[in-house]
């Protein structure tokens, strides 16, 4: 037989719900269901107490708009405005919202697939897996115009000649979106229409769409991006870490290092340059931990790499994609005077998690600060590099001024630190 809750305890349970339905009803409510729902989520979970009361009030603001005020019949565009006010107004980063026709959308819903679990089958019919129809290409807007931003290794993009810095002016002679131009095109190939050089005619690309899994994608383009540059007479590895959310990105670089691509290489060149963070606090470890590498062997079968430790010279690369874990990783870095070559980090270190808003959108909260030994913290704050690049974007034409200054400093790096090869001395000839 069940036992019956004591009187003590159904009381408890009817204080807390009229605490928590007190509590919601004091909040500032438009009646527009998503909008509503966001104020409920940051003020239950946003990890700064104090900055609730200035939110609040800018969401009183947009309620009360003489002009645009918000309410349950307000057009979609207004929703997002004032979505978008209300959290810019906290001024942190992990805090945002992402819509379902941006690639940001299925990237982090896929990061955070475990909080959401509870919908992502509802989300990603029929199994549950985030994806999307793409090419591998992410583009931002400078001066009204859209320019590719990345290009991700092993990607359809980047097999076609997609180049970072060109100009897309259309897709099958639509303007670009995100997740529109692709939708019901996988298998097929879309037609891009780009210009690469400024005032160039344009230039037409054929591009296969393929359908996109975030994570695997990441891992894909993490390993696909590990090089061998020989120059200067030293061989340089290389490798981008575009996340470290994957399951194996991270083993896949420590295998190249110990018996694969860059098992040879003089010293490494990481880039850090990545699209999230995430990851392990102590990813940096096989870069600057002290435990030896080892290998378990087993009387069948191939050995399994354990513990990996990198023994030779480091130079990382860093800009604002270097956020979040990445951003602890740099840190981490620097702290072991590793050079760090390229531009100031976002400054984006805190905990977030994500929610499934109303209308399916995805809204990421900080719940979490992030403190570095005692009282260090980098959020709003970032990390300098040691040598600042900067990196042009528009019409770059794929050209990568930071990546090439890194592996110079490597090279310069290398030839401080070899020890000049002395012949050895003549032993005096024998006394007849």
């Amino acid at each position: 037989m069940r036992a019956r809750p004591s009187c003590t305890a159904l009381i408890a349970s009817l204080v807390l719900s009229m605490t928590a339905a007190a509590w919601a009803a004091e909040l500032p409510r438009s009646g527009e269901p998503t909008f509503d729902r966001v104020i409920e989520l940051v003020n239950a979970n946003f990890y700064d107490g104090k900055a609730l009361d200035h939110f609040n009030a800018a969401a009183e603001a947009e309620i009360a708009d003489p002009v645009t005020s918000l309410s349950r019949t307000s057009p979609a565009s207004r929703v997002d405005s004032a979505i978008t006010s209300v959290l810019a107004s906290l001024k942190v980063s992990h805090t945002g919202r992402f819509k379902t026709d941006t690639i940001d959308y299925f990237e982090l819903a896929d990061i955070f697939r475990f909080a959401i679990r509870d919908d992502m089958r509802r989300l990603f019919p029929p199994d549950g897996a985030a994806r999307y129809p793409g090419i591998g290409m992410v583009t931002t807007v400078e001066n009204g115009q859209r320019f590719v931003s990345d290009v991700y290794d092993g990607s359809a993009a980047k097999n076609a000649g997609l180049l970072v810095g060109d100009e897309i002016l259309s897709v099958d002679e639509q303007a670009y979106r995100e997740i529109g131009s692709f939708e019901g095109k996988v298998g097929r190939s879309v037609e891009i229409r780009l210009r690469r050089h400024r005032d160039a005619e344009p230039l037409l690309l054929q591009v296969p769409v393929e359908s996109l899994r975030p994570l695997p994608m990441f891992e894909r383009a993490i390993e696909e991006s590990i090089a061998l540059v020989e120059t200067g007479g030293r061989k340089i590895g290389y490798v981008r870490l575009w996340t470290l959310s994957t399951r194996d990105g991270l083993d896949l670089v420590a295998e190249a290092l110990s018996s694969g691509r860059l098992k040879d290489a003089d010293g490494l060149v990481v880039d850090l340059r990545g699209r999230w963070g995430g990851g392990p606090a102590d990813a940096a470890e096989f870069l600057v931990g002290g435990t030896p590498t080892f290998r378990l062997i087993p009387r069948r079968g191939e050995a399994t790499l354990a513990n990996f430790r990198w023994q030779k010279p480091v130079v990382a690369l860093i800009d604002r994609g270097t956020r979040s874990g990445l951003g602890l990783f740099a840190y981490t870095l620097r702290q072991h005077a590793i050079p760090l070559v390229g531009e100031r980090t976002a400054g984006a270190l805190l905990a977030g998690r994500a929610y499934v808003l109303p209308d399916d959108s995805l809204l990421e909260v900080a719940v979490s600060d992030a403190v570095i030994g005692d009282e260090l913290r980098l959020e709003g704050v970032g990390i300098a590099p040691d040598l600042q690049v900067a990196l042009p974007l528009a019409y770059a034409a794929g050209k990568d001024p930071q990546r090439e200054a890194a592996i110079a400093e490597m090279v310069r790096l290398l030839q401080a630190t070899s020890t000049p090869q002395i012949a050895p001395a003549q032993e005096p000839a024998a006394t007849r």
